[in-house]
């Protein structure tokens, strides 16, 4: 990541030099900002200060919710719903506004659109199909939107047309486990087969902790296998989180949104799988990256949502922790907050904010604690920074 080094990320002193977790050298602060009736992942802004998030229903007989809220004078308000599941409650994930003025929105393996109205409420209509595990949603300068296949853990990375009727794989971030040896004949992957490395997240997973080792017991649960998590255009380069090896990938799309990346470096992966150079950065600080936002300095504000944390990235590669949730004294966990598994940063002119998921695992383990996901408590949130972000974010739509 090149260019020019942004001076101050916040309206404090700060060197831009990397500190211990626990010292909060920058002295930065987090607030709820408001709270939300259903959990929420995914959230954006339009350009008249406002922000939008997609509740996650309760049953699979209920719509979505799409929240509004002013950042200056928070209230909830809806202003549209994704359909109802199939079979399951829908789960919305990632919402972006299209050069267009509809609100996209990602649900399972369909992207939905609307205009959202406080009035009318309209319900999305269905704009693309045919993108599993659909997470972020970024448009480029010719209006295709671009997806990544999210929690299917393949790294899919997908280009669909303006109107909504074609649905391309234009490459793949290396998955963390491939998919051979395939015993002959099988017709397919197995349970057992793949070489690679699995990320277990501590809880839900176990580990026996003693003296001399830290091996894993409850191996079942807690795997994060998702490499094509969140995803934002700048400078004509597309950039993709890795939640699972805490990384940040690169790749140029030409002028015609098309792309000529270097692959085939491995050849047990798919032809188009991207080989290692188009990694831009992978820090431990970005462990269980989600969503992050650029600002106008080519700086990126990325949620690692499994630490609790927040985390900036120079232009020039360095990492700085921002924030992190202080301890409980007594169980010396991370739980409380103020963030509780932040997913989706935005930067709205000198405002950061971000939503809270509140999952259930690692450093927000139990999830009961804090302000959201208790019996009665609300279950989600938007939070943001007290302090003023130097550098403004990028003008949305970003492409």
């Amino acid at each position: 990541m090149k260019g020019r080094i942004a001076a101050l990320v916040l309206s404090v002193a700060f060197t831009g030099a990397a500190f211990a977790d626990d010292n909060n050298p920058l002295h930065a602060s987090v607030s709820t900002l408001i709270t939300t009736p259903l959990a929420i992942e995914g959230l954006t802004n339009d350009d008249q200060g406002n922000l939008y998030a997609p509740g996650r229903a309760a049953t699979a007989a209920d719509p979505c919710p799409i929240y509004r809220t002013p950042i200056e004078n928070p209230a909830l308000t809806i202003v549209g719903q994704v359909p109802a599941g199939t079979g399951a409650a829908c789960s919305p994930s990632g919402l972006q506004f299209g050069p267009d003025g509809f609100l996209y929105v990602t649900q399972t393996d369909r992207i939905y659109r609307l205009k959202p109205d406080a009035t009318t409420k309209p319900t999305a209509e269905l704009f693309a199909t045919g993108v599993p595990g659909t997470n972020g949603l970024a448009f480029d300068w010719n209006g295709n939107l671009w997806t990544g296949d999210g929690t299917t853990g393949q790294g899919r990375v997908w280009r669909i047309s303006p109107d909504g009727k074609t649905v391309t794989e234009m490459f793949r971030i290396p998955s963390m486990v491939n998919d051979v040896p395939t015993p002959a004949g099988a017709g397919g992957v197995v349970a057992g087969t793949g070489v690679g490395r699995d990320i277990r997240s501590v809880p839900p997973a176990g580990v026996n902790v003693t003296a001399s080792t830290r091996n894993g017991t409850a191996t079942a649960l807690g795997s994060q296998a998702l490499v094509a998590n969140g995803l934002q255009f700048y400078n004509h380069r597309l950039y993709i989180v890795d939640t699972a090896r805490g990384a940040v990938w690169r790749v140029k799309v030409n002028q015609d949104s098309s792309v000529t990346p270097h692959v085939g470096c491995d050849v047990t992966y798919t032809a188009n799988t991207l080989c290692m150079d188009h990694v831009a950065v992978a820090h431990p600080l970005i462990e269980g990256a989600d969503g992050f936002v650029f600002d106008e300095a080519g700086g990126l504000w990325i949620d690692a949502n499994e630490r609790n944390a927040l985390v900036y990235i120079y232009n020039n590669g360095n990492v700085v922790e921002v924030f992190r949730n202080p301890i409980n004294p007594t169980t010396k966990l991370r739980n409380e907050g103020p963030l509780e598994t932040p997913t989706s940063p935005v930067l709205v002119d000198h405002k950061l904010c971000t939503a809270n998921s509140d999952g259930n695992r690692r450093d927000n383990f139990p999830s009961t604690a804090g302000e959201i996901g208790g019996a009665g408590q609300p279950k989600g949130k938007i939070s943001c920074l007290d302090q003023r972000v130097n550098v403004p974010g990028l003008k949305m739509p970003v492409n």
